[in-house]
């Protein structure tokens, strides 16, 4: 349905491979207008939530706990976008 291309360079690893079959898994993209791309992950049936970014390292999954990230710095329409992509999980 969605095919996203990878705009990293090699570098930044190999890009996760995420599919939507689990209906337990809810998935959020965004791509700033730099070309960077966040790939937000939450598991309904553990409560676990992530966040990966090409820029960050794409094999590195992050743990969202309460909306944020530890150890990332993310622009201001990143935080919204990640707020929006918690938010959703709570409804």
């Amino acid at each position: 349905m969605l095919t996203i291309h990878n705009r990293h360079p090699a570098a930044c690893g190999i890009p996760p491979d995420v599919r939507t079959e689990a209906a337990d898994l809810c998935i959020g993209y965004f791509e700033t207008r730099y070309g960077e791309q966040w790939i937000f992950t939450f598991d309904r049936a553990t409560r676990a939530a992530s966040l990966r970014g090409g820029d960050a390292g794409w094999a590195t999954a992050h743990p969202v706990r309460d909306g944020r990230v530890d150890g990332l710095i993310l622009a201001p329409e990143e935080t919204a976008w990640l707020q929006a992509c918690w938010s959703a999980t709570r409804a």
